[in-house]
């Protein structure tokens, strides 16, 4: 009586152990996977050739974070800034800056008619979900750069960051944000190859 009373004890311990330690790794694993989606990311990124120029282009994956998303809802315009560079690497000297382009998105919330605005420049675009707008914020294009600028079969390095500017948000926030991670959006800089390609002309005088 008194081996079997020890053996369900200690299967009941082990039960119990058991649960809790399934319960702490599910509640680490959801605030990894809640972590991951909050932030911006590079998702794609693309050289087009149209008309005698290339064009940079990126997608990113964006996600706001409760804090964030909680003060747009308030009327706290976002402002996410997109940065691109074309450099020619160079060993024997400085690299040479082909192309340098920055763009400026404003996100904001209009409380009386519950839409999302996008603002760039003087173009605007409103949207009924957060989601929506986000999809048009998370495309980003740069100034087409000339074809002539640029040296074919040699190896250019693109460059492109997006992030959340918080020295543009009102003055209460901004020592709240840079210290806050919830307010810490930069996709950092993701940079890969290009590479010219020949022109018809090029191609038949070779």
């Amino acid at each position: 009586m008194t081996s079997a009373m020890v053996s369900f004890m200690h299967y009941c311990k082990n039960r119990h152990s058991l649960a809790r330690l399934l319960a702490v790794l599910l509640a680490f694993w959801l605030g990894v996977s809640v972590a991951c989606a909050e932030g911006i990311s590079v998702r794609k990124t693309e050289v087009r050739f149209s008309d005698g120029s290339y064009q940079l282009s990126a997608d990113f994956d964006v996600s706001l974070s409760f804090v964030v998303d909680q003060a747009l809802t308030l009327g706290v315009p976002l402002y996410f800034i997109t940065e691109f560079t074309l450099i020619r690497p160079r060993w024997y000297w400085l690299d040479e800056v082909i192309e340098k382009n920055e763009q400026t998105a404003k996100l904001s919330y209009n409380k009386l008619t519950r839409q999302y605005r996008i603002k760039r420049g003087s173009l605007y675009q409103n949207f009924s979900s957060l989601g929506d707008a986000l999809r048009i914020i998370s495309h980003q294009s740069a100034a087409p750069i000339d074809a002539s600028l640029l040296t074919k079969k040699v190896d250019y390095i693109a460059a492109i960051r997006m992030r959340l500017d918080v020295t543009q948000l009102p003055k209460p926030l901004q020592v709240n944000a840079l210290a806050n991670q919830d307010w810490n959006f930069d996709s950092n800089w993701y940079r890969w190859i290009v590479r010219p390609i020949a022109s018809t002309v090029d191609r038949e005088s070779e």
